[in-house]
């Protein structure tokens, strides 16, 4: 599982005009499945992703996580987070866990993030077009593989 984690002062999803999301201070997660992904991978994450210090503390250095600033999350599904780009200019996803495997999965981490935070977790619809809107606070993005747990 791999995920792309945004501090946001803002951010929304809104799937065919219509917003079904929205966040103020928090993070944007955008969040990819290959089909190896287990409960294990998912526990490992959401600890690291409530626990990560990414937030300014009163001397504005980033010591505070986001049970510290009250923060709030968005969780976006994104498969193409997986993608291989190394032969020619199209990129092929065969790697990205496919919906039977992958919505399962996408599901309890947001059930798990949601236990964690005790605040419920916003996010977008699993394989719908999305429009995501963010302002990017920092800007601090940061990449965590739970295969890569260096």
């Amino acid at each position: 599982m791999k995920v792309v984690i945004q501090r946001v002062s803002s951010a929304s999803v809104t799937i065919n005009e219509q917003k079904v999301a929205s966040i103020s201070k928090g993070l944007l997660i955008l969040v990819g499945i290959v089909p190896d992904d287990t409960q294990e991978d998912i526990e490992w994450l959401c600890q690291k992703i409530i626990k990560l210090r990414i937030f300014g503390d009163e001397n504005d250095l980033m010591n505070l996580s986001l049970l510290d600033v009250d923060g709030e999350i968005i969780v976006v599904s994104q498969f193409t987070l997986y993608a291989l780009t190394k032969k020619g200019n199209r990129p092929s996803y065969i790697k990205a866990a496919r919906p039977e495997i992958a919505i399962p999965l996408y599901q309890s981490f947001k059930t798990r993030l949601n236990e964690l935070l005790q605040k419920e977790i916003q996010s977008g619809e699993f394989g719908a077009n999305m429009k995501v809107k963010l302002i990017n606070d920092g800007p601090i993005t940061i990449i965590i593989d739970s295969k890569n747990r260096e």
